[in-house]
C-alpha cells in the first residue's frame, strides 16, 4: 500500500503546476522552424502556438529558416539570448545534421538544452501512382535492376527521411540515389509528378496526397500500421521482417536558458500535448504526441545523434 501511495505521490507531483518563473514570458515568443511552411515541423509549430498564446497572452512568432539541413535555424538560435523567448521546434534532421555534419556553426552537443520530446512519427515510402508500383516488393525489384538508376527524394542532407531512405537502402540491400530538397513539400511535388522514382517523407504532409489518390502509399516505416492509413502495410509486413524507424520532433532552446524556465516550458507544453484535441489532430496527421522531462529528451538526442551516425557512414552519405 505504502509503494502504491508513494507512485501515486511522484506522479502527481510531475504534473502539478510549477510556480510562474516571474517576468517570463515578458515578449514576444519566437519559434524558428528549421524546415518550410507545409512542412511536418511547421504545421506542428502552428498547432502549438495559439495554445501557448492562450497560456501565456504573448505572441508566438514562427520563424522559417530552411536551409542546410536545419544548420541555419540551429545556428540562429545556439546565438540568442538565453532568456526562453527563442526556441527551436527540431526534428530528427537535428541529429542527422551532427552526424552528417564535420562543421556545423555550433556544437550540437553542448549549445542546446532540451525542452521536451513532442511527438514522434513514422516514415512513409511512397511513390507516384503513374510509375505503376503498387508495393515495395516492386519498388526493390525495380531497384535491382536498375541499380543507381533509381531515385529517392528527402527533405534534405541529413534530414530524418534522408537517414530513413538510407537505411531502407542498406535493409534492402539496393542501389538507389538520393536526392535531396529544401523540405518536405518540393520532395513531395517531385514524387507526384515522377521526376523521381520515390519518397522517403513524414506522414504529416503525404496523408492528404495518399487520401486523394496523389500518392501511391508502398510502406510505413514502423512496427505497427498507422491507424490513419490502416491499408498500408509496415515495411517489416511488406518486404524486410524486423525493419523499423521512427521520426520525431522537440522543443529545443539555447544551453545557458535558466532551468526553472525550461522546465516551466517543458511542462505546459507537456499539459498542450494531453489535451484532447491536440491529441486527436496530432493522431489524424499520424504522429502521436510523446511529452518528456528536459533530462529524457537531451539523452534521447544524444542516442539518436550516435544511431544515426553509424547509419549515414555505412550508406556512405556526405553533406555536399
Amino acid at each position: 500500500m505504502r509503494g502504491n501511495f508513494l507512485v501515486a505521490a511522484a506522479v502527481a507531483l510531475l504534473l502539478s503546476p510549477l510556480p510562474a518563473v516571474a517576468g517570463y514570458p515578458n515578449k514576444p515568443i519566437r519559434m524558428v522552424v528549421p524546415f518550410t511552411p507545409g512542412s511536418a515541423t511547421d504545421v506542428i509549430a502552428r498547432m502549438l502556438a495559439p495554445k501557448l498564446v492562450d497560456s501565456w497572452k504573448q505572441p508566438v512568432v514562427i520563424d522559417n529558416r530552411a536551409s542546410a539541413g536545419g544548420t541555419v535555424a540551429g545556428a540562429i538560435v545556439a546565438g540568442s539570448p538565453p532568456d526562453g523567448h527563442t526556441l527551436m521546434l527540431a526534428s530528427s534532421v537535428f541529429a542527422g545534421s551532427a552526424a552528417l555534419y564535420p562543421n556545423l556553426p555550433y556544437d550540437t552537443l553542448k549549445d542546446f538544452a532540451g525542452v521536451t520530446q513532442i511527438g514522434s512519427t513514422p516514415m512513409l515510402i511512397a511513390t507516384s501512382p503513374a510509375l505503376g508500383i503498387k508495393t515495395l516488393r516492386e519498388l526493390i525489384a525495380l531497384a535491382q535492376q536498375k541499380p543507381g538508376q533509381i531515385n529517392f527524394g528527402s527533405s534534405g542532407i541529413g534530414s530524418g527521411t534522408h537517414v530513413g531512405g538510407e537505411f531502407f537502402k542498406l535493409a534492402a540491400h539496393i542501389e538507389i540515389v538520393h536526392v535531396p530538397y529544401k523540405g518536405t513539400p518540393e520532395a513531395l511535388n517531385d514524387a507526384i509528378a515522377g521526376r523521381i522514382q520515390f519518397v522517403v517523407t513524414s506522414v504529416v504532409p503525404a496523408i492528404p496526397l495518399v487520401r486523394s489518390g496523389r500518392l501511391q502509399a508502398l510502406a510505413i516505416t514502423t512496427r505497427e500500421r498507422l491507424p490513419a492509413l490502416p491499408e498500408v502495410p509496415t515495411v517489416a509486413e511488406a518486404a524486410l521482417p524486423g525493419f523499423h524507424y521512427d521520426g520525431w520532433y522537440g522543443l529545443i532552446a539555447p544551453v545557458r536558458t535558466p532551468r526553472a524556465v525550461i522546465d516551466q516550458l517543458a511542462q505546459e507544453v507537456g499539459r498542450i500535448l494531453r489535451l484532447p484535441d491536440i491529441t486527436e489532430k496530432l493522431a489524424s496527421l499520424g504522429a502521436t504526441a510523446r511529452p518528456t522531462t528536459p533530462a529524457e529528451f537531451d539523452a534521447m538526442v544524444r542516442n539518436e545523434i550516435a544511431i544515426r551516425g553509424k547509419v549515414l557512414k555505412a550508406a556512405g552519405a556526405k553533406a555536399d
